[in-house]
């Protein structure tokens, strides 16, 4: 399967329907220069790699990676594009102590069969929200914890859409990976606020408009009660 047009700058280019069952949703921006958010588990890397070429932009323009979380399936790629491309790895300092020690418990990685080696960052964010610049583009940043402690979201308005990569606020929250239900319920009360025109999930592809967004966070959130992950007292 190709990649997927979402609009004139942003395709997704993996994800498990497309690459490999292993690997998360990666979404590929033209910035002028070529950015990833997030990358996948490393077993889809060269079906990746020809999916970001089929959207006519260079893979090896690829200099920077966003990783939005520390889970495997989502950066078990990134030493490959970092020895193949020269890629600069950013993530938020709370997931980068995980990433940097190389935590297998808490980067999940036995759940995709990464054996994930630690693995140095080039740029930690800090604090709770900001901005990264890319020529005259800024894709803005907020803190969210609860499934990881250095989990981010990013949006950026363009043509008068807001668009959010919420990545895995959907997935469960596993005790065994220290997920943490009170600061996740936070996070998502975030990300209805900014009422985002357009969502690119972690794994199954980009929803909108408007009103399909809420009732997506919605279906996220009954989801947590559900499940018992969060609970009403």
């Amino acid at each position: 399967m190709g990649p997927q047009r979402i609009n004139d700058i942003l395709w997704r280019v993996a994800g498990a329907d497309m690459t490999n069952p292993r690997d998360s949703a990666v979404y590929l921006l033209d910035f002028g220069e070529p950015v990833l958010i997030d990358c996948g588990s490393g077993h889809g890397f060269d079906r990746t790699v020809d999916n970001i070429e089929k959207t006519g932009l260079d893979p090896g323009g690829v200099k920077t990676l966003i990783m939005t979380h520390c889970h495997a399936d989502h950066i078990g790629a990134a030493p490959l594009l970092r020895s193949r491309f020269g890629t600069k790895l950013v993530i938020h300092e709370k997931d980068a102590e995980i990433v940097e020690r190389g935590d297998m418990r808490l980067t999940a990685s036995f759940c995709f069969d990464v054996d994930f080696k630690p693995l140095t960052v080039d740029r930690k964010l800090t604090g709770e929200t900001g901005t990264l610049s890319f020529g005259t583009y800024d894709l803005r940043w907020i803190h969210t914890p609860g499934h990881t402690p250095g989990s981010i979201s990013l949006f950026m308005d363009m043509g008068g859409e807001r668009i959010l990569f919420a990545q895995d606020i959907g997935a469960p929250l596993l005790t065994e990976f220290d997920c943490d239900p009170p600061a996740w319920l936070e996070s998502i009360q975030k990300l209805f606020a900014l009422e985002a025109d357009i969502v690119c999930d972690g794994h199954s592809g980009a929803y909108g408009p408007k009103d399909v967004v809420r009732q997506y966070l919605e279906y996220c959130l009954a989801s947590q009660y559900r499940q018992g992950y969060i609970t009403a007292d």
